[in-house]
C-alpha cells in the first residue's frame, strides 16, 4: 500500500514539474518574443532621433539648398520657382474680388468683399464637382464648364452686364511653369486629369478665353498655387508674415525673397524689390535627415521613387503608412499582435487621421487603439501592453515629422536672416542682432487638427531657435489660402496698370 501511495506521489510530482516546466518555457518564449518587439521599437527610436544638433544640421542644409536653387535652374533638389507675385495684400484693399480654386475633382468659386483696414473676411463660397468626362476630354470643354459656373455665381450677387471688369485670382494646383503673375504653362496633369491638348499650353489664357466666350467681363489677374495663397492670407492679417507652410496630406512652403538674391534671373526688377518664391520643399533632401528602413521601403514602392523625400517623412499622406510598416515588422518578428494580419500588407490601409486618433487616445484601456486595430487592420483582442506599444510607434513617427517640419521652417528663417544668426553668410553673434518680429502662416490638417504634431513642432522651434529668439517668431494659422488668399492677391494686384516685373 505504501509503495502505491509513494508511486502516486511521485507521479503527481513529475506531472507538476512537467506543467511548471511548460509554464516557465512559455514565459521564457514570451519574454524572448517581447524582447524582439521591444528591440524593433528601440531601433526605430534610434533611427528617428532628432536631437537639436541634428535639427540644426537640417536647418543649415535647407538654407544651403535654397541658395543653390536660387543660383541656377536644377542646382538643387529645391525648385525655388518664381511666382512673379511681388505685392502681398496689406489689409487696405477695397472692392469685390473673385477666386477660382481648381486642384482636384471639385472646384470652388469665391466672392470676397473688402472694406480696407484689414476688414473681416466672410467670403461667399460655392463648390462643384467636375464631371468625370471633362477630366479626360478637351480643355475647351472643361474651361467652358467652369466659366458657366462662374457666370451663374456672379449673377447671384452682382451684375454680369457691368462695364467694370471683375478681377479673378486663379489657384491652379497642378505643376505649372510660371511665366508672369497671371500666366503659366501646364507641365503635366495629376490627380486623375488627362486632358492632352492642355499640356504645355498657357493655363490662365485658356480660362480667359472661356470667360470671353461666355460674355463675362472678368480678368484673370493672378495665377497662383495654394501655398502662395496661404502667404497672401497670412500677410493680409499680419504684415510681419514672411513665409507660409502647408502641412496636410502633402506639404510645401513659400516665402518672400529679395529680387537681388534670385541669381538665376539676373536683371530681375520689381517695384517692391522682392518676390514670393515657391520652394516646392517636399523634394528637399539631405544626408542629415534621420531615415529608416521603413522610409526606404516606402520610397522604393511609391510611384515616384527618389522624389519628394522630405514630404514622405513629414506629410499626412505617408505617416500612417510608416506606422503600418513598423507594426508589420513587429508582427513578423513576434506573435504579440497574434497571427500576421493580411491587411498589414496593404499599403496605406492605415490613414494618418486614424493613426492620430490612436496616438491621442487617452482612455485607460486605450479603447480607440483597440477599435482601430480591429476594424482597420484586422488585429483583434491584443493585450493592453501591445496597445501601448502601438501608441509609442505613433509617437516616434509623429515627433520626428513635426520636428523636421520645424527645422524646415527655421531653415527658411535662416536664409532670410530672421533666425537670429544674421543669415547663412552672417558671422555676427546673436547678441549683435536685434530680432524683428516674424510671422509664419501655417495651414493644413496635420498642423491644425493633430494636437501632438502641433505641440512637437512648437517645442522644436523653441529648442532650435532658443527661447530668446523664439519669442519673436509667431506661427499663425490661416484657413483657405487656396481660395480667399487668391482673391486677396487679385485685390493686391488690382491697381497695376503695367507689369511691375521686368527683366533687363
Amino acid at each position: 500500500m505504501g509503495k502505491v501511495v509513494l508511486g502516486v506521489a511521485v507521479g503527481v510530482a513529475v506531472a507538476a514539474c512537467t506543467v511548471a516546466a511548460l509554464v516557465v518555457g512559455r514565459r521564457v518564449r514570451s519574454r524572448r518574443k517581447w524582447k524582439r518587439v521591444v528591440g524593433v521599437l528601440k531601433e526605430l527610436e534610434e533611427r528617428c532621433e532628432t536631437t537639436v544638433g541634428r535639427l540644426k544640421q537640417v536647418v543649415d542644409a535647407m538654407a544651403v539648398e535654397m541658395h543653390a536653387g536660387l543660383a541656377s535652374e536644377g542646382g538643387s533638389k529645391l525648385k525655388m520657382l518664381l511666382t512673379f507675385v511681388d505685392n502681398l495684400p496689406s489689409g487696405s484693399e477695397k472692392g469685390i474680388f473673385y477666386a477660382l480654386d481648381l486642384g482636384g475633382t471639385n472646384f470652388r468659386v469665391l466672392r470676397v468683399e473688402l472694406g480696407g483696414q484689414r476688414s473681416d473676411l466672410d467670403p461667399d463660397v460655392e463648390q462643384q464637382p467636375i464631371p468625370e468626362q471633362l477630366m479626360t476630354g478637351r480643355s475647351e470643354d472643361l474651361f467652358d464648364f467652369i466659366a458657366s459656373s462662374l457666370y451663374q455665381f456672379v449673377e447671384k450677387n452682382d451684375s454680369v452686364q457691368s462695364p467694370i471688369t471683375k478681377l479673378l485670382g486663379f489657384t491652379f494646383s497642378f505643376p505649372v511653369k510660371q511665366t508672369s503673375v497671371s500666366s503659366g504653362v501646364l507641365i503635366k496633369w495629376t490627380k486623375g486629369f488627362a486632358i492632352r491638348d492642355m499640356v504645355e499650353k498657357e493655363v490662365a489664357g485658356a480660362l480667359q478665353q472661356a470667360l470671353i466666350r461666355k460674355g463675362l467681363n472678368m480678368r484673370v489677374s493672378v495665377l497662383v498655387n495654394d501655398t502662395v495663397g496661404t502667404l497672401a492670407l497670412g500677410h493680409y492679417h499680419d504684415a510681419d508674415t514672411v513665409a507660409a507652410v502647408i502641412i496636410g496630406t502633402g506639404t510645401n512652403a513659400c516665402y518672400w525673397e529679395r529680387t537681388d538674391a534670385i541669381i538665376k534671373c539676373q536683371g530681375l526688377l520689381t517695384t517692391s524689390g522682392g518676390m514670393v518664391v515657391n520652394m516646392e520643399w517636399g523634394n528637399f533632401w539631405s544626408s542629415h535627415l534621420p531615415r529608416t528602413s521603413y522610409d526606404i521601403e516606402l520610397d522604393a514602392e511609391s510611384p515616384n521613387p527618389n522624389d519628394q523625400g522630405f514630404e514622405k517623412m513629414i506629410s499626412g499622406m505617408y505617416l500612417g503608412d510608416i506606422v503600418r510598416r513598423v507594426i508589420l515588422r513587429m508582427s513578423e518578428e513576434s506573435d504579440v499582435f497574434g497571427p500576421v494580419s493580411s491587411r498589414l500588407y496593404l499599403p496605406f490601409t492605415l490613414r494618418t487621421p486614424l493613426m492620430a486618433a490612436m496616438h491621442e487616445d487617452d482612455s485607460p484601456e486605450l479603447t480607440q487603439v483597440a477599435r482601430i486595430l480591429k476594424d482597420v487592420l484586422d488585429i483583434p483582442d491584443i493585450p493592453l501592453k501591445a496597445r501601448k506599444l502601438v501608441v509609442k510607434i505613433c509617437d516616434v513617427v509623429t515627433r520626428r515629422a513635426a520636428r523636421l517640419a520645424a527645422a524646415g521652417i527655421v531653415g527658411i528663417l535662416k536664409k532670410i536672416g530672421r533666425d537670429g544668426s544674421g543669415g547663412i553668410t552672417g558671422g555676427r553673434s546673436r547678441s549683435d542682432i536685434k530680432m524683428r518680429r516674424t510671422a509664419v502662416a501655417v495651414e493644413g490638417s496635420l498642423y491644425t487638427q493633430y494636437t501632438m504634431f502641433r505641440e512637437y513642432l512648437h517645442e522644436a522651434l523653441n529648442e532650435i531657435l532658443g527661447e530668446d529668439i523664439a519669442q519673436h517668431v509667431v506661427v499663425i494659422v490661416t484657413e483657405d489660402g487656396s481660395g480667399t488668399g487668391a482673391a486677396l492677391l487679385a485685390a493686391s494686384h488690382s491697381s497695376e496698370n503695367v507689369n511691375n516685373i521686368q527683366l533687363i
